[in-house]
């Protein structure tokens, strides 16, 4: 029997169901990628004017190098004064000032901070508290982070960087929004960004700590959206892949791997708008070499498939290998 005999004998009402979830399964997808190219390429995110006139103030954690320094740049760029923590006074001051020089004709202002915080101290949180109280604070950026020193299995991980890697990521992340977010609700208005990772989005063995540190802050961080939906206060996570900062290690910039100034630009440039993170509330890939990646993988692979954690096991695997290969060299020079 042939396969014309065989449809012959399918009911044409079930022939016609069948029809029409196709068609719905191919409408939704070429629906969803046309809805990811607007947000990347057409479509602008909300005014940060929104959150404060200039002179209003935004605090951004992790803020000496890398993105954080980035959005403290073009966050003065705007308008904005700032609040300047991260681990060393130095680092801070000198920004404080390049900053307080370059935007002298906007007045804006900086105060800073230096704080450790895989330390969790009670005492640098107070310093913390006596700081921005009484500010009017429209944006907050959590972007203190850590991960591995390189990929590690987790029962061979150190247990003083599973230790900091909680305190940064995590405990940091919530006790710097528990100080400044009442105010925000307060008076209506203001923007809590914090920062993800792909490693929190798809699982990722060889960091699991980071992994998981980075997933517990998407489900925080749409809870609490979700939470202060029509306060006035709006919450998004930011994804990302690979950026070129310290902690990345990589120095080389390309389409999949922006410098920390294009994807900085890409945040606040987008900011309401989901990019590749359609199925994740509350939530924005704004670069779009990124979004563009999460998208196919979780249209084709599955972000939480088992080929997917697969094929992350053996991409750090080897960069586990040639760290190892690396650090035997130069034990070799000394």
């Amino acid at each position: 029997m042939g396969f014309n005999d065989l449809l012959s004998k399918v009911p044409s009402g079930l022939l016609v169901g069948f029809a029409a979830v196709g068609l719905f399964s191919v409408s939704s997808k070429v629906i969803s990628y046309i809805r990811l190219l607007l947000s990347l390429f057409v479509l602008g995110g909300k005014d940060l004017r929104k959150y404060g006139k200039k002179g209003t103030w935004a605090v951004i954690t992790g803020a000496s190098d890398g993105i954080g320094k980035e959005y403290a740049i073009q966050l003065a760029q705007k308008g904005f004064n700032l609040v300047l923590v991260s681990r060393t006074e130095s680092k801070l001051q000198t920004l404080a000032k390049e900053i307080e020089q370059k935007y002298a004709g906007s007045a804006v202002k900086c105060k800073v901070l230096a704080m450790d915080f895989s330390k969790n101290d009670d005492a640098d949180y107070a310093k913390f508290k006596a700081l921005v109280d009484g500010l009017d604070v429209g944006i907050l950026v959590n972007n203190v982070g850590q991960s591995h020193s390189i990929p590690v299995p987790f029962i061979l991980t150190p247990k003083d960087e599973v230790r900091d890697i909680i305190a940064i990521n995590c405990i940091a992340t919530l006790r710097v929004t528990q100080l400044v977010a009442p105010g925000m609700v307060q008076r209506k208005r203001g923007l809590i960004l914090t920062m993800g990772s792909f490693a929190g989005w798809m699982p990722t063995p060889l960091l699991a700590t980071y992994s998981g540190s980075k997933a517990f802050l998407q489900h925080w961080s749409t809870a609490l959206a979700g939470e202060l939906k029509g306060s006035g206060v709006d919450v998004e996570l930011v994804l990302s892949y690979l950026v070129t900062t310290a902690m990345s290690k990589v120095r080389k910039t390309s389409a999949m791997i922006p410098s920390p100034r294009s994807f900085v630009k890409s945040v606040l440039a987008k900011i309401g708008r989901s990019g590749g993170a359609q199925s994740i509330a509350y939530t924005s890939t704004p670069a779009w070499s990124h979004a563009l990646m999460q998208w196919w993988v979780e249209n084709t692979v599955g972000f939480g498939s088992a080929l997917g954690v697969n094929v992350n096991k053996g991409l750090h695997e080897s960069i586990r290998a040639r760290a190892l290969r690396k650090a035997a060299r130069e034990a070799k020079k000394q």
